[in-house]
């Protein structure tokens, strides 16, 4: 098919397949990007994680809900990694009790254990440099609000 006759897939639609996929489950959407080539991204996560085996299930039922004689698409289905920013507060709450980095709008950061979360915004024990010492290691400081709006990104983080 010529690519002047590609039909645009919505992304609204896709949406909605994801969140047929989806019901009934502890897994949802974290990003749906289509792009004017119909190349379709998929991002989902889940309360309890996400497998591979969810990422396929939710590959499968969008492929079979699609007409590839009219819609030629390409389909990629992961899960939100470690590196993948939070982008809904599910996320937050889903991840209390762990590391994060926070950037903020600024341009400054905050690292620590969050510890909660809600529409207005994030708690987290915040992890400052000790002072005076040669040491990379970091100890905990005082816990610190941190309003949504001011918060760029966030990330959860490994620590060794």
């Amino acid at each position: 098919m010529s690519p002047l006759l590609l039909n645009m897939i919505s992304e609204k639609k896709i949406n909605n397949l994801v969140r047929e996929s989806l019901a009934g489950t502890d897994r949802f959407i974290v990003h749906i990007g289509v792009s004017s080539s119909n190349q379709i991204n998929i991002i989902i996560d889940g309360d309890n994680g996400v497998t591979i085996a969810n990422c396929v299930e939710v590959s499968r039922f969008v492929e079979s809900s699609l007409d590839r004689e009219s819609e030629d698409f390409e389909l990629k289905v992961a899960s939100a990694g470690i590196d993948f920013p939070y982008v809904n507060l599910r996320q937050y709450k889903k991840n209390i009790g762990k590391a994060v980095k926070v950037l903020l709008k600024d341009g400054s950061f905050k690292r620590g254990k969050l510890m909660a979360a809600d529409e207005a915004g994030i708690t987290i024990e915040e992890e400052i440099a000790k002072k005076n010492s040669k040491s990379k290691k970091m100890e905990t400081g005082t816990a610190v609000r941190i309003a949504m709006e001011d918060i760029n990104q966030t990330k959860g983080l490994v620590i060794f």
